[in-house]
């Protein structure tokens, strides 16, 4: 833990097939994170077939090697190669397909012959693509179907953090989630992502931490509310890193059991750190943020805020209530209002503002 993400300067013979880049650029990128190279081919290459000769050069079975077993039968013929990663899966073409490199037809059939020639082999394969404006893998989503595994590397562009997200995972639990920092020098694993998360807190009105779940991960984050009387005839609603139409749902929720005149201003809502919040776990926190805003009143110290919201005003409970409120203790919050301390949002603003 704590080490970069690094494959490179292990013992593994790596083939390396780039399709974007020239191996002046790789080696460029290579020497500035301090990787020497040792055990990697590099192939720039678009042509499947000519990929497929490659991987298949031979070799005879490596002293100790960790991928052959006693007792097992071996592939016939062993690949050279103990990994090979392509670099992308939409720049790759087959002679025998009429079409450019990228559309449906070439990126299924590419993916096909070289999953079958990996499983055949016995190769591990990372296949890099492309992600579309959707942020989902360009093509058809039968390349999601004959891998293995399917990972999303996320995050806003502008700030350090990202996540390893697997959406399917046939070797271990789909929900897990890495997080990541970008440094000068490569990915650096994130030991503790709450702490990272709320570094950087602002004080004062209008901020309040929450505990999402990133996948089975309870990660501490900051959200914050700017409340300003609207300029407009009808006041702006605008949300960063969480549902917009559960903000209108909130806002309404609040204009209607606390009776704040909420039609008179902008309101501005951000999930720090450049993370999506996905669950309605985080609807107690957005409201507190607003309400806490637009009185001007900062939450009271090391407190912490999660439960889902309904119409009537209640708070209702959430997954997962103890692993979140073990992460927040862990990180020194002592005060934490959720399902169970407070019924309803009323209880909750009390409970919560100075």
């Amino acid at each position: 833990k704590g080490e970069k993400l690094s494959i490179a300067n292990c013992s593994l013979s790596i083939l390396y097939v780039a399709g974007e880049e020239s191996p002046s650029q790789i080696k460029q990128r290579a020497e500035r994170l301090g990787i020497s190279g040792e055990g990697i081919e590099i192939v720039t290459a678009t042509d499947v077939d000519e990929i497929v000769e490659i991987i298949s050069s031979e070799r005879g079975p490596l002293k100790g090697d960790p991928l052959r077993k006693v007792g097992v039968k071996e592939p016939d013929p062993i690949s050279k190669y103990q990994l090979v990663i392509i670099d992308s899966i939409q720049t790759l073409s087959l002679a025998d397909v009429a079409s450019s490199a990228g559309s449906v037809a070439q990126v299924k059939e590419c993916a096909k012959r070289l999953t079958n020639l990996a499983k055949e082999k016995d190769i591990p394969l990372i296949m890099i693509g492309h992600v579309n404006k959707e942020g989902d893998i360009a093509g058809p989503k039968v390349l999601e179907h004959v891998v293995d595994t399917v990972l999303y590397l996320e995050g806003e562009r502008t700030l350090p953090f990202r996540l390893l997200r697997a959406v399917k995972n046939r070797f271990g639990d789909p929900s897990e989630v890495g997080v990541w920092q970008m440094e000068d020098r490569g990915f650096k694993e994130v030991t503790s992502p709450g702490a990272a998360f709320i570094k950087e807190r602002g004080a004062g009105p209008g901020t309040v931490l929450t505990v999402a779940l990133e996948g089975n991960r309870p990660l501490l984050l900051e959200i914050q509310a700017l409340t300003a009387k609207t300029a407009f005839g009808y006041p702006r609603r605008s949300i960063t890193g969480y549902d917009l139409n559960r903000l209108l749902f909130i806002v309404a929720v609040l204009q209607k059991h606390l009776k704040l005149p909420l039609q008179e201003v902008d309101i501005y809502v951000n999930v720090t750190g450049g993370v999506k919040i996905s669950e309605p776990a985080a609807d107690l926190a957005v409201a507190l943020a607003i309400v806490s805003s637009y009185k001007n009143n900062p939450t009271k110290e090391r407190t912490v805020v999660f439960g889902e919201m309904g119409l009537t005003g209640e708070i209702r409970t959430v997954s997962l209530i103890e692993r979140r409120k073990k992460e927040a203790e862990k990180l020194g919050f002592s005060r934490i209002i959720a399902p169970g301390t407070a019924s309803t949002i009323k209880e909750a603003v009390i409970k919560a503002l100075s």
